[in-house]
């Protein structure tokens, strides 16, 4: 009997054996707050996970207290065009994860955050930018997140 072709969705990761990296460059909600679905979810089946953030989804890490930014509210627009918080509303009116119920989930599940040094310049932060306090956020460039992606594991860019 021939051997089964193996399903690519399923791969490795039903043992938890596969790793999940994550580059948030679109500043949608939509696009942020469906990173942080995947994310959970491969943390909650034992994979390791990786979110790099940058371009304008660095937004969503940025500490609400920086002057003119006001840290996930601040993303773009939903795909419907409504603001991040009427999205969020939306979202937790019809039993759906919230922004902060995600990211709460990816923190305690420990997935790993990182900022990228280079997105922060291009959007214009200021160098030592206060980031989240209640996400551990490790800052570096893309060559530290490539070195550190495990080899074999799936890279989505969003």
């Amino acid at each position: 009997m021939p051997n089964p072709v193996p399903n690519p969705v399923s791969g490795a990761g039903a043992s938890g054996t596969s790793a999940l990296s994550i580059v948030l460059f679109a500043g949608g909600f939509d696009r942020v707050h469906y990173a942080l679905v995947m994310a959970s979810a491969a943390a909650a089946t034992n994979r390791k996970v990786t979110l790099f953030f940058t371009g304008r989804a660095l937004r969503a890490l940025v500490h609400e207290t920086e002057p003119g930014v006001l840290g996930w509210h601040d993303l773009d627009p939903a795909d419907d065009g409504s603001t991040p918080v009427a999205r969020d509303r939306y979202f937790a009116a019809h039993g759906l994860a919230t922004f902060e119920e995600l990211l709460e989930a990816c923190v305690a599940m420990g997935v790993t955050v990182m900022a990228c040094e280079m997105g922060l310049r291009a959007l214009g932060l200021p160098p030592g930018v206060c980031l989240r306090a209640d996400v551990p956020v490790a800052t570096g460039g893309v060559v530290t997140f490539l070195n550190e992606a495990p080899g074999g594991g799936a890279m989505l860019f969003v």
